[in-house]
């Protein structure tokens, strides 16, 4: 299994890296739109038959109102950390997973745009597939970053959202 570093690359303040120590897990948060081919050759590998990804983007609706734009805030550090908490924990219940790619974007991001990326790759299709499940229900409880939705109708009714499976209801911003 990998172990944790406590290593942090900043690029330009605004892309976040941190890495297990042999490179298995790579947890991003960015301020850039999610570069979905990075991301695969991050994990791409010949002695894996499967790639399994999942990409959240920002869509045109929420209860019925338009929705123009998502905002994304971070608690950055801890957030990563939890993140590559996720990824050695989908490895130790996954053993066959060979690389795990999250990438979670913060600040503005349009709708058809991604917000988050995941993408897992093995030897076979089932433990990538199942993996990447498991991975986008524990990042949204755990992770501490929250979403704002902007909408087209009422600035006033524009507010940030809880997760309705976040465990933990003391990380919400107001």
């Amino acid at each position: 299994m990998a172990s944790i570093t406590n290593s942090i690359d900043v690029k330009d303040n605004t892309h976040h890296h941190v890495h297990c120590n042999n490179n298995s897990v790579h947890s991003i948060i960015t301020s850039n739109k999610l570069d979905i081919s990075e991301y695969y050759n991050m994990v791409v590998d010949s002695s894996c038959g499967a790639i399994s990804s999942f990409i959240g983007t920002t869509r045109d609706n929420f209860d019925g109102k338009e929705v123009v734009q998502l905002e994304y805030e971070a608690y950055i550090p801890m957030a990563l950390e939890e993140m590559k908490k996720i990824g050695l924990s989908v490895m130790k219940k996954w053993p066959d997973i060979f690389k795990i790619v999250f990438a979670h974007r913060i600040g503005i991001v349009p709708v058809l745009e991604g917000s988050i990326a995941i993408y897992i790759s093995s030897p076979h299709r089932k433990a990538s597939l199942d993996a990447v499940q498991y991975s986008i229900d524990e990042l949204k409880a755990r992770v501490p970053i929250w979403k704002k939705e902007i909408y087209n109708d009422n600035e006033s009714d524009n507010m940030w959202k809880k997760n309705p499976v976040q465990k933990r209801n003391d990380i919400i911003k107001e």
